[in-house]
């Protein structure tokens, strides 16, 4: 599975967003999101950097599949369709 090379951490907000989760505050170029949706708060934090890079994707990416219980297969191919 090949990551996206090209999204930002404005798109990967937008995309997240599909999923329940909602900006809670922001730090200079950094944005707090959380999410309630499998009954206990899940955060993480995006830079807005653009491109992101891969290895921070890839570490966000791991982390929101570990917290919906899917593979990040699968989340990646439900954020981008």
């Amino acid at each position: 599975m090949k990551l996206p090379r090209d999204i930002g951490g404005e798109d990967l907000i937008k995309l997240l967003a599909k999923f329940g989760y909602e900006v809670v505050r922001q730090t200079g170029s950094h944005v707090r999101l959380k999410s309630e949706v499998m009954g206990k708060i899940h955060s993480i934090t995006i830079p807005l950097h653009k491109p992101l890079k891969l290895g921070t994707l890839n570490n966000i990416l791991s982390d929101v599949a570990e917290y919906l219980k899917i593979s990040k297969k699968e989340l990646v191919e439900r954020l981008l369709k």
